[in-house]
């Protein structure tokens, strides 16, 4: 499995969130985006997309900007990983969002290394979902 710009992207930034959640005020993209050296540009489609997913809130104006919709303990990096990467199948055959009528092989049923794929993905996301971004947050 590689893992996007997105991804490394996305879960900066909301690491960054997490660490600035106790100031209760917005932070700007603008200040997400030169802390983490992040283009402002792609981080505003990033946080797009992670606001429609509800794991932030945008607010509007002169002090605006973003803030955590939920708390830091309770937003896995499995989850956030899902939104901005997509499957973390490592083959199509065992991608759970495949379209069912979309034929991968025709083997699927047949092959002997399919399981050896469904471990590794089971490991992935067990592991990811062990941790949350409470755990990334840096004590300063």
């Amino acid at each position: 499995m590689k893992v996007s710009r997105r991804t490394e992207y996305g879960l900066r930034a909301m690491v960054a969130l997490a660490e600035l959640a106790n100031r209760q005020r917005p932070v700007p993209l603008s200040y997400i985006a030169e802390k983490e050296k992040i283009p402002e540009l792609f981080l505003s489609q990033i946080v797009a997309q992670l606001r429609k997913a509800g794991f932030v809130d945008s607010v509007r104006g002169v002090n605006g900007g973003y803030l955590l919709n939920r708390s830091a303990e309770t937003i896995s990096i499995g989850e956030l990983v899902r939104v901005l990467e997509g499957s973390l199948a490592p083959i199509d055959c065992i991608d759970p969002f495949r379209e069912e009528h979309r034929i991968v092989c025709d083997q699927t049923e047949t092959c002997q290394i399919r399981n050896v794929w469904l471990q590794l993905m089971e490991t992935i996301t067990r592991s990811l979902n062990s941790f949350t971004l409470a755990d990334f947050i840096r004590d300063e």
